[in-house]
């Protein structure tokens, strides 16, 4: 054989075991990525083509507090897991389902006769295993939302049908909070759709943990569970906001009355505005609230006033409109400090002649009465401020004590007495922190308004000073907290309509400590009468256990 034959024979012999070894490597990789890389996601693949799915964890991402405590998906509950098939055919499973899950024949029988295939109710009490049918499957199931209930209405809730969020955070941010995989439970049944002896269930957990899927709030679990257990405790429909002052945080929003988010077809129908967020998406008339803005536009106006002396004689009497003052027989001489710590309807209108609905009217825009804070719920509303006619003639005695087509959310109170504690400068208010992982790392961080200035200190000192003197001798002298360092706020009553009959609502907006202000907490009670009688007791509550747990 020649030597070219062998050559040639040779690069024949070695490009064919070339080949084989590039077969083999690439057979083996693909071993390696179907049993190996692929292999949770084939044996998934695999089950749902032999077997029934069902949901043991839920399909969203976790909803965080800032400080990481997780606010949804952490609670377990042993729930009874049974085919349709089993329960129509064996009466025992029947029997079983009735006594020991949470489930009436009324509920039973509408999953029977709906498409479903796999029921899970929750288990109403402890059973013993030999007495539980081999049919029937009892397994942990982790509930999407808690059962306290804790920041429902800023959470939202989700309409399981469809996996969307309906309301609140679970709403705005649907897209990021719904998870493309979940831990699912899968039943293996046998050509009979039979559930396999021996086989069960299988576990699968996604592991798609990368993925931005959960979302971090500004609020604080621990004060927002201090201030529902107050407002629970004084039985009182409402609404409480608390901001932190230095960041514009918002620690918490609580409403009432409440809802539980585990059971929404138990409220759909009964129209007690259980699935509003009263602190902002109900507006109410401010009241004596209002005082601020008059205070703040009058200073603006005119310094000298805290130097003049005033005279109230029970009432104010604008052309045909009368409008009584807090106190009946009247305060008699008195000055600035003291009409705002007393809360004198007189004094104040007449300080609302002197400088006109125009200016009080543009002081409340500026602090941010009309229009939305945006804080992230989409179902904020801007309340209401009078224009164009609404600021002729008498009106003036209506705008001048909060009363009249003048309405506000607790959110935008909130606002006010923030911006008060910061010495006039505005924050920009959240309940929304951060986008996060569903194990916590940070993806994307919300930015904010830089602070702006929106009142000059000198105002903002003498309207501290007023609100302090409001605690100290004035409408809310009943919260007694000299001992923890004192607070400021101001009292209001508002005459409103509320299920077509007239009411008195009460509110209270204070900071505390007095000096340098750490928090601010705006409550509105519905039906409270007074704002001295309903609202600052809630107030001296809750800030004195807030201040317990920051000891």
């Amino acid at each position: 054989m020649s030597r070219y034959r062998r050559n040639l024979l040779k690069n024949r012999i070695f490009y064919f075991a070339f080949f084989i070894v590039i077969l083999f490597i690439v057979l083996g990789f693909r071993l390696y990525w179907v049993q190996i890389i692929k292999y949770d996601d084939y044996c998934t693949e695999a089950l749902k083509q032999r077997g029934e799915e069902t949901n043991v964890y839920p399909d969203r991402g976790v909803i965080y507090d800032k400080n990481f405590i997780p606010l949804t998906n952490r609670d377990k509950i042993k729930t009874v897991f049974v085919f349709k098939d089993d329960i129509e055919n064996n009466k025992n499973v029947e029997d079983f389902v009735l006594k020991y899950g949470d489930i009436d024949k009324e509920k039973l029988s509408k999953f029977l006769k709906s498409s479903n295939k796999i029921m899970s109710v929750p288990l109403s009490s402890s059973v013993s295993q030999k007495d539980i049918p081999k049919e029937v499957f009892i397994l942990d199931k982790t509930l999407r939302y808690n059962e306290e209930g804790i920041l429902s209405h800023v959470i939202g809730y989700v309409k399981e049908s469809e996996n969307k969020g309906e309301s609140g955070i679970e709403k705005v941010f649907d897209d990021i909070l719904k998870k493309e995989d979940s831990e699912d439970v899968y039943f293996e049944l046998d050509g009979k759709r039979n559930v396999i002896s021996g086989a069960g269930y299988t576990a699968n957990k996604s592991q798609d943990s990368g993925r931005p899927s959960s979302v971090k709030l500004t609020a604080d679990y621990h004060i927002q569970k201090i201030v529902e257990n107050v407002m629970d405790d004084y039985k009182v429909n409402g609404a409480v906001i608390v901001t932190e002052v230095s960041t514009g945080d918002i620690v918490a929003m609580a409403s009432r009355p409440n809802f539980n988010q585990n059971n929404i077809d138990t409220y759909l129908n009964k129209g007690n505005m259980e699935f509003f967020n009263k602190a902002v998406q109900v507006s109410y008339p401010p009241g004596s609230l209002f005082k601020i803005v008059v205070l703040l536009a009058g200073l603006q106006e005119d310094m000298n006033l805290v130097n003049k002396e005033f005279y109230c004689r029970g009432y104010e009497q604008i052309n045909d409109l009368i409008i009584k003052c807090s106190k009946e027989e009247g305060h008699g001489k008195i000055n600035l400090k003291n009409a705002f710590a007393q809360s004198c309807n007189s004094v104040f209108i007449q300080i609302g002649e002197r400088i006109g609905a125009k200016k009080i009217i543009e002081m409340a825009k500026k602090l941010g009465f009309g229009e939305k804070i945006n804080i992230g719920l989409v179902e904020e509303i801007k309340g209401n401020l009078p224009e164009g006619r609404e600021l002729i003639g008498p009106a003036i005695g209506n705008i001048s004590i909060g009363q009249g087509t003048i309405e506000v959310t607790p959110l935008q109170i909130a606002n006010m007495i923030t911006i008060v504690a910061n010495n006039g400068v505005k924050k920009s208010l959240s309940i929304v922190d951060e986008i996060v992982t569903e194990d916590g790392y940070p993806v994307k961080k919300f930015n904010r308004e830089d602070d702006v200035r929106i009142i000059e200190q000198k105002y903002c000192e003498i309207v501290r000073d007023y609100l302090n003197e409001v605690v100290i001798s004035g409408t809310a002298k009943k919260a007694n907290l000299e001992d923890i360092g004192g607070a400021g706020g101001k009292t209001g009553s508002a005459q409103a309509i509320l299920n077509k009959q007239p009411t008195i609502h009460g509110w209270f907006a204070g900071y505390f400590p007095r000096e340098n202000p750490k928090y601010t907490v705006t409550i509105l009670v519905e039906e409270g009468h007074s704002g001295s009688s309903s609202a600052v007791p809630i107030f001296e509550k809750i800030v004195r256990r807030i201040q317990e747990i920051n000891r």
